[in-house]
């Protein structure tokens, strides 16, 4: 699927390895314990056996270490911080770690400095550990983003013009993505059978002539203002400030063979997909909680995986 990588050039402090970092869960402690020379036959006394009670109710868990997570801003990080208090109740420190490219989030995990990312569906993963030689696995789907084309100069499909512009994510899937959604549109014309590995050479009919123009998914949303469409990923989209719902011109359905095939995963090094540490993750993701909070957060942008 990906044929070309042009990772994001990361920030200062990330190079001086000060990562963007979330903030640690807060501890939780219990009450103080009663006054052990309080009278037993006393109302205060009572109040006191009260609060043992309350105390051992609100022990924190016995902890069971920290689990760490590379992630991108939107939504993963997001996502990931509503999960530590879930986390948190078991036992487990969450520690996120926002990236801005795609690359070294898989890197760090292949590594073993990180224990899992937060940022990719399944066949991005799976073309970087074959151009990579990097052994990382898909330990649980979490959301989907559908893909939408947004305004730029125009608003409105119809009024493309010869030689218009529409700029695309130039990464193979991604730009894949972007050509079937323009081609459901009746932008422009594929292949028969190319599906999910089109490029621009698979076009045979683009009738306005439109030029698509070929960007790192990170820099798409930044020539909105030079070009007369946008096709976005749903992250970028949103760190561009897009809805789905209110701002897309069209948008990928759920039943789609991009929204089936591009969910985003917890990646893992392999062997560790069943650790403990890796479960808890998964399944505080997919939590009721989360779900909930997804649902609520972002106008459609992002849909829970079941």
């Amino acid at each position: 699927m990906k044929k070309k990588f042009i990772a994001g050039i990361l920030t200062a402090a990330v190079a001086l390895g000060a990562l963007t970092a979330c903030g640690d869960s807060a501890a939780t402690t219990g009450a103080p314990a009663a006054d052990s020379t309080a009278d037993a036959e006393t109302p205060a006394a009572a109040d006191d056996t009260a609060a043992d009670d309350g105390a051992a109710e609100a022990a924190p868990a016995e902890s069971k270490g920290k689990i760490t997570v590379a992630a991108s801003a939107t939504p993963h990080a997001e996502i990931l911080e509503q999960a530590k208090p879930i986390l948190a109740e078991q036992g487990w420190e969450l520690e996120v770690t926002v990236f801005n490219d795609y690359v070294q989030p898989n890197m760090v995990v292949e590594s073993g400095d990180f224990d899992a990312n937060y940022f990719q569906h399944i066949p991005y993963l799976d073309s970087f550990n074959v151009e990579q030689g990097t052994h990382l696995v898909n330990a649980g789907g979490i959301h989907y983003e559908p893909f939408g084309i947004y305004p730029g100069t125009k608003s409105d499909l119809t009024t493309l013009e010869k030689g218009d512009v529409i700029a695309v994510p130039n990464d193979t899937t991604n730009e894949a993505r972007a050509l079937l959604l323009l081609q459901d549109n009746g932008i422009l014309t594929l292949k028969d059978g190319v599906g999910l590995e089109a490029t621009v050479r698979d076009i045979v009919d683009n009738p306005n002539e439109i030029e698509i123009q070929e960007l790192e998914a990170a820099q798409v949303p930044r020539v909105k203002d030079e070009v007369a469409f946008v096709v976005l990923n749903g992250n970028y989209a949103m760190e561009a400030g897009f809805s789905v719902s209110k701002d897309s011109v069209a948008y990928e359905s759920s039943d789609s063979e991009a929204a089936q095939t591009y969910v985003n995963v917890i990646a893992v090094k392999e062997g560790n997909e069943n650790s403990e540490a890796t479960k808890a993750l998964v399944d505080a993701l997919k939590s009721d909680e989360i779900t909930t909070y997804i649902n609520d957060t972002y106008d459609g942008g992002v849909i829970p995986f079941k």
